[in-house]
């Protein structure tokens, strides 16, 4: 790679010790990009880019959870001290759970939910907003998915909150369209990742990690204000969006619901008793 480290474009990432965050780090390395990666699991990331044979001086690591207001912010302004304003940050970090409304214990994972997807993605930008509109450039990218396009039984929380991503990043990028900094939202489909593993459906045109994070680097690179990926998913997604309601009742009312956190919890105790 031609360009001195020290002179390289600067990602940061949230989520990134896993599935789509961490593909998408490795494709921003391979590219020549330093990298600021953040997750709750710190030490996960720092032995993922240790096997890789990254070069230490082309990464950081920030530990926090970006449901923590707090530390998501200190983390970011973290990385404005030690490496600088970000040319790209993506805020990809997010949780997804089924619930039972009928369920009150389900409130609260809703509301996990959207202080992970929806307020920790704007906890991620509010630090490089500003600076970013002092130097006149900058790509805040926002991960949605497909899943915000329209309700899926069962799935109410993540729905609910990848649509308000959505429309989220719709704001910020009119907010900032003069202003030089550029708003990418992206709504992936089926994609491999530990998100998808328990789903109890199939998963049409599911995507592996590493092949996402190549279409997702080039929809970045172009600044494209909106895209689905893959681009079937788009058109599924459409065609979904136009159904009358009756219709589209009926086609989901049999369909499998995700896994309720306590399910999962459950699951992972069956298979591992001596984990709490």
């Amino acid at each position: 790679m031609s360009t001195p480290p020290s002179n390289a474009p600067l990602v940061l990432i949230t989520g990134a010790s896993s599935g789509i965050g961490q593909a998408l780090a490795w494709r921003y390395y391979q590219a020549g990009y330093r990298l600021a990666l953040v997750a709750r699991r710190s030490a996960v990331m720092q032995a993922w880019a240790q096997d890789q044979g990254m070069d230490a001086s082309r990464y950081a690591i920030y530990g926090a959870d970006v449901a923590n207001q707090d530390q998501i912010i200190a983390a970011c302004e973290q990385c404005l001290q030690q490496q600088g304003l970000p040319d790209v940050v993506v805020a990809n970090a997010g949780v997804s759970y089924g619930i039972d409304t009928a369920e009150r214990e389900d409130l609260e994972v809703m509301a996990q939910t959207y202080a992970t997807n929806v307020i920790g993605m704007a906890a991620t930008f509010h630090a490089f907003v500003r600076p970013m509109q002092a130097r006149g450039s900058g790509k805040l990218v926002g991960i949605a998915s497909v899943a915000g396009i329209r309700g899926l039984p069962g799935h109410g929380a993540y729905c609910a909150s990848k649509a308000a991503v959505i429309s989220y990043c719709e704001s910020l990028r009119v907010e900032l369209q003069r202003s030089g900094v550029q708003v990418v939202t992206i709504c992936p489909g089926f994609v491999a990742t530990p998100l998808t593993s328990h789903n109890r459906y199939g998963m049409p045109f599911l995507m592996q990690p590493e092949a996402f994070a190549g279409k997702a680097f080039a929809v970045i690179a172009k600044a494209r204000s909106y895209a689905v990926i893959p681009w079937q998913m788009g058109w599924v997604a459409r065609l979904l969006r136009c159904l009358p309601n009756a219709l589209y009742d009926r086609a989901l009312a049999n369909r499998p619901r995700k896994h309720r956190h306590r399910e999962r919890v459950q699951e992972a105790q069956d298979q591992d008793p001596g984990q709490h």
